[in-house]
């Protein structure tokens, strides 16, 4: 039985609130399996809502069939700090695709706890396109995270007793624990411990405090869950066998020598992929409207690759007509990361990019005042003003170009809000189609899949266009060529300039053949196409500046890291779990959203 949407109107309710309201009418998630193709045993339950799906099992059914099923990236241009719901569009989308009559599934990462409980709020979507159970979603879902987590702080467990035994102990009685001296420097540990919250006190610490028995004394840090080089791991792996070669790579510290230390070395890539034997299975929901989800991993695209799993999109290509994937934020970092890093592991190939806009992020490009997370936006977001909106499509433009760079044409989505106006919409609509794509409002997030229809229609149309799909640029060329075409091609700019350790760094990465054909993995701010937030629009005359490079050997790239960019986010002074509650009557789960 599918949800009455009649019933609920998302106007006058809270995301958490719609969420109860639906659950009751959700398809058992065996049925949801079923209609999508697995068999019995192909799937794990969770309870009656949710399942994981048996990767090893179904590809060792379907492992031979090619990829059948359109695939459909969705993107956006360059967000305000409140999203511009990319999630709510890739879940109104599947919705839209079903009510046409196709059999539609969709991929997202799973919500991470930090911008769940900051300010960002939960990526389940909103409104009338939703995915479901809520509460589960929201709040750990079958551990995956958890699991990543572990893993990591298990690999900096076995790094730091390791350093505190090399210290204590003579050679002669490492070798009666059959060790060999490593000769960690404590200098240049790359690992640091991970937690799946917003703690800017944790970025910088020190650990070890005490006597001999206490550890290695030593600076360390922390960084969210999702920008730990084991979750984009997780997002990266293809099979068990991958997970484990994967994790054996991570560079974890150097020797006093220079040499790299890894996982493997420290004899605890094994242990952490038991931690992961479960986690590499991708999870299985549904939307509002009863169309699979798959949700797995949770990188972010500003920190991290951005994608949730290439197992899940690689199942679900196999099983369905049309799938449709997440990227992060937009399509300067999200889909160029898809593009070049996600694909080239997957071995998949778009059909359609769908670019995600907003009137109210128009406006913050064309020179509106800044939206604050936390705050109503200033009345201008509310009055019709094209002249604002005009300027912002510089930002659009520049997304447009970036997805046509990868020889597609993409389909803009214009993310319908109470506050716009039907003469912005058709401005937004014309600069768009004039410049080469197709261009649709969609009232999902009010309507469902009956208000994502034109945006369905148009990617069907999309799917069916002939394309030349390339990548940006080919691994052979030097990693210091490929990071300023980045730049250049994809945010504008005029250069890059590398710091002093940048530059040393990166000449030992371009020298050393297990990362010197690696794909590149840019860290730097969403909120602009440049390294600086401040700059919106479509930014001219800068260069990019480099702090740092770090080398990702088991996700396999690497990552220049670009002006300010933290890899642990902060707390907001006024953030969700203030309003996040359990009532204590049902036992419901309030506030989400």
């Amino acid at each position: 039985m599918s949800l009455k949407r009649p019933t609920l109107d998302p106007t006058q309710l809270a995301d958490w609130q719609i969420a109860a309201a639906a659950e009751p009418f959700l398809k058992p998630i065996a049925q949801v399996a079923s209609e999508m193709g697995l068999r019995e045993d192909e799937t794990i339950l969770f309870g009656r809502q949710i399942a994981k799906i048996d990767h090893a099992a179904v590809f060792h059914r379907l492992g031979n069939c090619p990829p059948s099923a359109k695939y459909v990236d969705v993107t956006a241009i360059t967000p305000t700090p409140l999203g511009e719901g990319k999630t709510t569009t890739t879940l109104g989308l599947v919705q839209g695709l079903g009510l046409l009559g196709h059999r539609a599934s969709g991929a997202i990462r799973q919500p991470s706890g930090g911008p769940t409980f900051n300010v960002k709020g939960s990526a389940a979507g909103g409104g009338l396109a939703q995915c479901l159970p809520l509460g589960p979603l929201s709040l750990g879902l079958t551990g995956d995270i958890d699991a990543v987590t572990n893993a990591n702080n298990l690999a900096m467990v076995a790094l730091t007793a390791r350093m505190q035994h090399e210290r204590n102990y003579d050679d002669a009685r490492l070798a009666r624990s059959n060790l060999r001296r490593l000769d960690i420097d404590p200098a240049r540990v790359q690992l640091r411990w991970a937690m799946d919250f917003c703690a800017q006190s944790l970025r910088k610490i020190t650990i070890g405090l005490g006597g001999a028995q206490d550890g290695f004394e030593m600076a360390s840090g922390f960084y969210i869950s999702a920008a730990s080089e084991v979750m984009a791991i997780l997002a990266m792996s293809t099979s068990f066998a991958d997970l484990r070669q994967r994790l054996a790579r991570i560079v974890v510290a150097h020797s006093k020598s220079g040499q790299p230390v890894t996982a493997a070395d420290l004899e605890v890539d094994g242990a952490m992929a038991a931690w992961l034997h479960k986690a590499i299975h991708p999870n299985l929901m549904q939307t509002i409207e009863g169309q699979p989800m798959l949700v797995h991993a949770g990188p972010f695209a500003n920190i991290a690759i951005g994608q949730s799993s290439v197992i899940a999109d690689m199942l679900a290509t196999r099983l369905m007509d049309y799938h449709v994937t997440e990227s992060g934020f937009g399509a300067d970092i999200g889909y160029e990361k898809f593009w070049n890093i996600k694909c080239r592991c997957s071995g998949l190939r778009p059909d359609a990019v769908v670019i995600v806009a907003t009137i109210r992020a128009l406006k913050l490009h064309g020179g509106a005042p800044a939206v604050k997370a936390g705050r109503k936006p200033e009345t201008v977001y509310a009055e019709e003003n094209l002249a604002l909106v005009e300027a912002g499509c510089r930002n659009l433009l520049a997304h447009i170009a970036v997805v046509r760079r990868s020889g597609l044409r993409p389909v803009v989505c214009i993310n319908r809000f109470a506050t716009d106006h039907d003469s912005e919409h058709r401005l937004v609509r014309r600069l768009a189609e004039a410049d080469g794509a197709w261009c649709v409002v969609s009232d999902h997030w009010r309507r469902g899949g009956e208000g994502a229809r034109e945006l369905a229609e148009a990617v069907v149309a999309a799917c069916r266009e002939p394309h030349a799909f390339d990548y940006l640029e080919h691994l052979e060329r030097p990693l210091s060529d490929r990071i300023r075409t980045i730049v250049r091609d994809i945010y504008g700019g005029d250069g890059v300039f590398f710091s002093a350790h940048a530059a040393h760094t990166l000449k030992a990465l371009e020298a050393d053949p297990a990362t010197a054909h690696l794909p590149v993995c840019m860290a730097k701010t969403q909120y602009s196409l440049s390294h600086d937030p401040a700059l919106v629009g479509r930014p001219t005359g800068w260069v990019l500046p480099v702090q740092d490079i770090i080398a990702y050997q088991g996700a396999g790239f690497v990552v220049p890291v670009a002006g300010e960019i933290k890899l642990m986010p902060g707390t907001a002074s006024n953030p969700a779990f203030r309003r996040v509650d359990l009532d204590p009557t049902t036992g419901h789960v309030t506030g989400l959203f």
